[in-house]
């Protein structure tokens, strides 16, 4: 059972996304909210990608919100709360589980491109010397765009594969409303 702990502590851990529903006992709902606001941290300085640092305020804000709002829920609904972690609403296991399958070599060419990039990171001071400057200083260019070019590639695919879904629906949606006025019309 989940008891309610200090106001005051609340606030303060609340500052931090994710500390204060640690504070307050609900460790996988915590871990999950300070994974996903460092792990965004890490993204956008590792990449580059300032504007991805928009969804900052918005992890902070729902966690600082979250946090307050379950502090100040009555004892009896408090304490029947369940400790799950953050999800995203509709998203159901099996789906995910289909999703990881059907997008499974993706997955595996971003993480060796995460890890040629851990390499060349590692690796570029040696290379540095080997090579003359205007060269090394080509391939360093070079080489550090890559990451934002194949997010911002990404993205793109990301965009295109949900228009075609919503062409997609939208064509399903007006055969189907095709087929019963048609259906309709010879009764």
């Amino acid at each position: 059972m989940i008891n309610k702990k200090n106001s005051f502590f609340t606030f303060c851990f609340s500052l931090l996304p994710g500390a204060a529903h640690m504070y307050m006992g609900f460790m996988k709902r915590g871990i999950s909210l300070m994974s996903a606001f460092f792990l965004l941290i890490f993204i956008t300085s590792w990449l580059q990608l300032g504007t991805l640092m928009l969804a900052m305020p918005v992890l902070w804000f729902f966690a600082f919100f979250d946090a307050h709002n379950l502090r100040s829920m009555p004892d009896e609904i408090f304490s029947a709360i369940e400790d799950n972690y953050i999800n995203i609403p509709g998203f159901a296991k099996e789906k995910a589980l289909v999703f990881r399958e059907k997008y499974r070599t993706i997955f595996a060419l971003v993480l060796i491109l995460i890890g040629f990039s851990i390499l060349w990171n590692n690796m570029y001071d040696l290379i540095d010397e080997l090579f003359p400057n205007y060269i090394s200083d080509l391939l360093s260019d070079t080489v550090s765009i890559i990451p934002q070019l194949l997010i911002g590639l990404g993205i793109i695919a990301f965009g295109l594969y949900l228009i075609r879904g919503k062409k997609k629906d939208l064509d399903s949606v007006e055969k189907t409303t095709f087929l019963q006025d048609k259906g309709g019309m010879n009764q």
